[in-house]
């Protein structure tokens, strides 16, 4: 798939690339949302590869509503783009898989001073309870979720997802090196369910200065070319 990308903003990294391999393990089909969808990298390489999903997505940053549009068009890929903030899109209908990469770093963190990177990067741009409980409004009675998450606060994220009657029925750890801990949690969740949790095998990226065969397998399905580019 090639990809659009803006030079000096925001750009997809790993998280992306392990999400869309996180959701593909349970083959999503109908009514898809894409949350945040930046260049359109998640929700794209999953409407390439699941033919029985009807692919939408929002985005607030006007940059990269023309960047995903884009996208969408040079690869044949159909893709309705709503602009606009998630908290308010009101679509016709619910949706029966939300997916998302959303911006998840705390308050604490270290700032970008760039405002279109810090719009992508910071969860007060997105606080958890409104996107949770935003994710559970929107989905069908049986619907699924599959987001990626600071795992550090994975345990405000769970107490979020009670109290919006999401279920947590997978979750895997991403670590960047066997001995490390983990930064990063990929979450599958279902609306109105009690299936019981199912805890995968931790995920580590790096082995010996190169990606593992799991991540590198990932890269290769995905099979993205990203090309940068200045905003015209």
């Amino acid at each position: 798939m090639l990809l659009y990308q803006p030079e000096g903003g925001y750009c997809y990294n790993s998280d992306s690339i392990l999400l869309y391999g996180f959701i593909s393990r349970f083959s999503p089909r109908g009514k898809l949302l894409d949350v945040g969808a930046g260049s359109g990298i998640v929700g794209l390489l999953i409407g390439r590869d699941f033919q029985d999903v009807s692919l939408e997505a929002v985005e607030k940053q006007p940059l990269y509503v023309e960047f995903a549009r884009r996208n969408a068009h040079i690869n044949g890929i159909g893709y309705t783009l709503h602009e606009g903030d998630f908290l308010d899109h009101t679509p016709h209908g619910s949706y029966d898989w939300i997916v998302s990469n959303p911006p998840f770093y705390h308050e604490g963190s270290s700032r970008s001073e760039n405002p279109i990177l810090h719009q992508a990067r910071y969860n007060l741009h997105l606080p958890i309870t409104p996107f949770v409980t935003k994710i559970s409004k929107l989905l069908k009675a049986n619907g699924e979720a599959v987001i990626c998450y600071d795992a550090r606060q994975f345990v405000q994220l769970c107490s979020a997802f009670e109290s919006t009657g999401l279920r947590v029925v997978d979750v895997q750890f991403v670590h960047s090196k066997v001995d490390r801990p983990s930064i990063l949690v990929m979450i599958h969740l279902k609306k109105n369910s009690k299936a019981a949790l199912t805890v995968w095998p931790p995920m580590i990226t790096e082995e010996n200065g190169a990606y593992t065969p799991a991540v590198q397998a990932i890269y290769d399905k995905a099979k993205v070319h990203s090309i940068k580019c200045l905003h015209s």
